[in-house]
């Protein structure tokens, strides 16, 4: 677990590889994922997001209410 505070900014920005995003690692992009999942936001944001997160849940990486199940 990395110790990042996760904004909504952060987030969106590590799952999708912009900025502060561009070299972020396996791990620290699931916890981004798990942090949108978690507080809803992915579904809020442009349809990409939500088809993501729906794809994390369905394939068992993530839990509907954010906790990251692989390591």
């Amino acid at each position: 677990m990395t110790k990042i505070k996760w904004t909504r900014y952060l987030a969106t920005a590590y799952a999708e590889g912009f900025c502060e995003g561009e070299n972020a690692t396996e791990q620290e992009q699931l916890e981004a994922w798990a942090h949108l999942i978690g507080t809803g936001l992915c579904w809020a944001l442009q349809g990409w997001y939500g088809r993501n997160a729906t794809m994390l849940i369905e394939n068992g990486v993530i839990s509907k209410k954010g906790k990251i199940l692989i390591t």
